[in-house]
């Protein structure tokens, strides 16, 4: 029987190496790939052509949720399994609209993460228990869709995009040089993502930005 191929994209060394460790115990998992960012990760999935891609939503330059859009968009067959500390109700409308097969939180014990793997690689989809129970209950309360319904699902792809390099502090020069489009494109966005979540400066962006899970607090600014 072939191995799940896996590549375990996180941003944090001890998490992610801890994470390589646990799946080692495995005998039906062997690790193909580790990245730090979601640029690497899309870039891993095209070089390895992993079974599944256990995927941090909080990662740098490109967030969990937009990699994971690029991956299903160009190869369908990887899976991706979001893994993450974020345990709010928003999160799960939008994992599912990102295309992941799976949530798990990362207080979950070793052996609910090697299930859910093995879940996601066979078609299904899997969810922390905590998690399920909170779909459920909008299921029943007809509500699933409101779940994570915020002002920035207004946003395009490549907006979620600018506002993450922006909260991350780069000018729009630097965001233009990363995602190879002109400065004026940049100044474009920039001007449209205030428009449409109402917001005025960097600050308040990047407060919104972390607010959604875009990035993390303690990554960037802990003192706004």
């Amino acid at each position: 029987m072939n191995k799940i191929r896996v590549v375990i994209a996180e941003d944090h060394t001890i998490v992610r190496k801890g994470i390589k460790l646990l799946l080692k115990t495995s005998s039906a998992i062997k690790i193909v790939d580790e990245v730090e960012s979601g640029k690497e990760a899309i870039q891993s999935v095209k070089n390895n052509q992993p079974d599944v891609v256990l995927m941090d939503i909080s990662m740098p330059g490109l967030n969990g949720l937009e990699a994971t859009r690029k991956i299903k968009k160009e190869d369908s067959d990887t899976r991706v399994l979001i893994l993450t500390v974020h345990t709010s109700d928003k999160y799960v409308s939008k994992i599912l609209r990102c295309g992941a097969s799976g949530y798990i939180l990362k207080t979950a014990a070793p052996k609910e993460l090697i299930k859910a793997i093995k879940t996601v690689v066979n078609g299904e989809k899997y969810f922390s228990s905590s998690i399920s129970s909170k779909i459920i209950d909008k299921l029943i309360k007809g509500k699933l869709g409101e779940a994570g319904s915020t002002e920035g699902d207004l946003l395009t792809n490549r907006e979620v995009e600018i506002l993450q390099l922006i909260s991350e502090g780069y000018t729009n020069k630097e965001i233009a040089g990363e995602l190879h489009i002109s400065v004026k494109t940049v100044e474009s966005h920039r001007s449209n993502i205030m428009e449409k979540l109402d917001l005025h400066s960097p600050v308040e962006l990047t407060k919104y930005a972390i607010e959604e899970g875009i990035i993390e607090i303690d990554r960037d600014v802990e003192n706004i």
